[in-house]
């Protein structure tokens, strides 16, 4: 073989090669997209409720579509925010109640809807609000233990308030719309006159109450722990968690009288990178079957009424929509509190590092 011809086979192969990696390199940046097209991530609280979440709404979605889904934990609306300014992003559905959603709306924090993925056929009247589709209502109700209170426990928030008559080790959670409202309604304020809130009156009350928190709580599985550990002896607790401690056998009693009930909502982050996923799994939670299933394991309330038919009695009982619970509770005015939520947060924590 001739120099030149040697020349000649170098060039060649040296070209069959760069071919080659030309062709495999699609092939491997495909296949890393395709399985990133098959993850959708998801943020939730974590815990029972993910474990819940994950037996119906994960599993069924997974089953129907292919797409898998993996978790992020905890929600928080500081990360949502971060992440959205940073483009990195952990997660591409998120839950929030619907005071914290109107907050993020009006951030610009939230992928508006697209129906070219969603089949508005498929959501139910009231499935919608905004840019989110409705989840689940729940309750953040009072619950004490009754082995500290064996002759009855505190019934409202003026009894909580109530020192002298129900003395003990007491917890809230660190959230300022709860704390004001409860303030409120220990302070006479009934229920549906709470708004539009009285800052000053529901802070004065806050006050005396201030020495006798042990706890202010914030995260779910926290708050299960400290009533079933005997750490507080009366606190405000998300109803689900709540009955997850009674399950479990701990003796303790959970009051729906005073009880604020929300609505919670799932929705996309502005810019996710998987929004057509995202999309597909909003659609799917507000579907009957997934709702009820998913109330059938935790005692919250479907947005989708037709998923009582997949509840059992028992479930549609212990849901903050049982009759003889939903006359006891009040909702909070999303629409007033949107414009004022940071002004109030901010008030509230300077209030708790005072």
């Amino acid at each position: 073989m001739t120099n030149s011809q040697m020349t000649n086979r170098r060039t060649i192969l040296k070209a069959g090669v760069a071919v080659a990696t030309t062709i495999a390199a699609p092939l491997v940046i495909t296949k890393r997209a395709e399985a990133e097209d098959n993850i959708l991530y998801i943020n939730t609280w974590g815990g029972t409720i993910e474990a819940a979440e994950n037996a119906t709404f994960y599993k069924s979605f997974t089953a129907k579509t292919g797409i898998q889904i993996r978790t992020v934990s905890p929600v928080s609306l500081a990360k949502l925010k971060a992440q959205i300014q940073t483009g990195n992003y952990e997660w591409d559905v998120t839950t929030l109640n619907l005071v914290d959603f109107y907050q993020a709306m009006s951030e610009n924090l939230v992928e508006p809807l697209d129906f070219t993925v969603i089949n508005k056929n498929n959501i139910p009247e009231g499935g919608i609000i905004e840019n989110a589709i409705t989840s689940v209502l729940q309750g953040t109700n009072l619950i004490y233990r009754k082995d500290r209170f064996p002759n009855g426990g505190p019934q409202s928030w003026a009894d909580f308030w109530n020192i002298k008559k129900f003395p003990g080790k007491r917890g809230l959670y660190n959230q300022a719309v709860t704390a004001l409202e409860f303030a409120l309604l220990a302070d006479g304020v009934p229920k549906d006159k709470l708004y539009p809130l009285d800052m000053d009156r529901a802070y004065k009350k806050l006050d005396e109450i201030k020495p006798h928190i042990t706890v202010w709580w914030t995260q779910g599985n926290q708050s299960e722990s400290l009533i079933r550990d005997g750490e507080v002896d009366m606190m405000s607790i998300w109803n689900g968690r709540g009955q997850t401690v009674i399950d479990q056998g701990s003796p303790v009693e959970m009051v729906w009288n005073e009880a604020h009930c929300d609505v919670n909502t799932y929705f996309a982050p502005r810019g996710t990178p998987r929004k057509k996923l995202a999309m597909q799994y909003l659609e799917h939670t507000i579907q009957a079957k997934p709702q009820g299933e998913f109330c059938n394991i935790l005692p919250y309330g479907p947005s989708n009424p037709k998923a009582f038919d997949f509840m059992t009695k028992e479930a549609i009982a212990k849901s903050p929509t049982a009759p003889d619970h939903a006359r006891l509770t009040f909702t909070p005015d999303a629409k007033w509190l949107t414009p004022r939520i940071a002004q109030i947060k901010d008030r509230f924590a300077q209030w708790l590092a005072a």
